[in-house]
């Protein structure tokens, strides 16, 4: 009789510790999921959102095109900053961001001679380009090449960081005669 009571006992702790375990266990991942996946999605919301490159490069505004990829680590460590970049610089500079991945920006691939990402064109408020940035840069550069833009000052013409990703061939979205592209 008393070893019946232990067994109880013992299987109220189990559970216990078996709910305790899965518990823990969901809240990890839950944690991770926002560290891990949040400058995914900002990538994907900012590429989402973005202006329209043609009416960008038309509407008489100096232009930020950022062109990325949602697997390139240095595009989402730099993420937040553009971000906010956008959020400080809002409607007085157009914010364009191409992913590389999709075919209907090939053109503008091939216009900038982009190579690697993630590439940013500073562009004045007639379409010329002033400056890229291709890698990892340092938020002060970035905010002052900004700040001379809507002012119409000189900018650095081209400032490369070994911190970047070159880009991948994507096999699925080659064009050619066939593909319709």
């Amino acid at each position: 009789m008393h070893s019946g009571k232990q067994k109880a006992t013992f299987d109220i702790i189990q559970k216990g510790i078996i709910t305790l375990f899965f518990g823990l266990l969901i809240t990890t991942l839950f944690i991770l999921k926002n560290i891990v996946f949040q400058p995914t999605l900002l990538l994907k919301s900012l590429g989402d959102l973005s202006i329209d490159p043609e009416i960008a490069l038309q509407n008489n505004k100096p232009t930020f095109l950022e062109f990325y990829a949602e697997w390139c680590e240095v595009c989402k460590e730099i993420a937040p900053k553009v971000s906010s970049f956008k959020d400080e610089y809002d409607g007085k500079i157009n914010f364009v961001f191409l992913n590389v991945d999709n075919p209907k920006w090939n053109n503008y691939i091939r216009d900038f001679h982009v190579n690697g990402i993630p590439q940013i064109n500073l562009l004045n408020n007639t379409g010329n380009l002033e400056a890229t940035f291709i890698g990892k840069q340092e938020e002060k550069l970035i905010k002052q090449s900004l700040d001379n833009l809507i002012l119409n000052l000189p900018i650095n013409s081209t400032i490369t960081s070994l911190d970047s990703s070159q880009i991948r061939k994507n096999k699925n979205y080659v064009v050619g005669p066939r593909s319709h592209g």
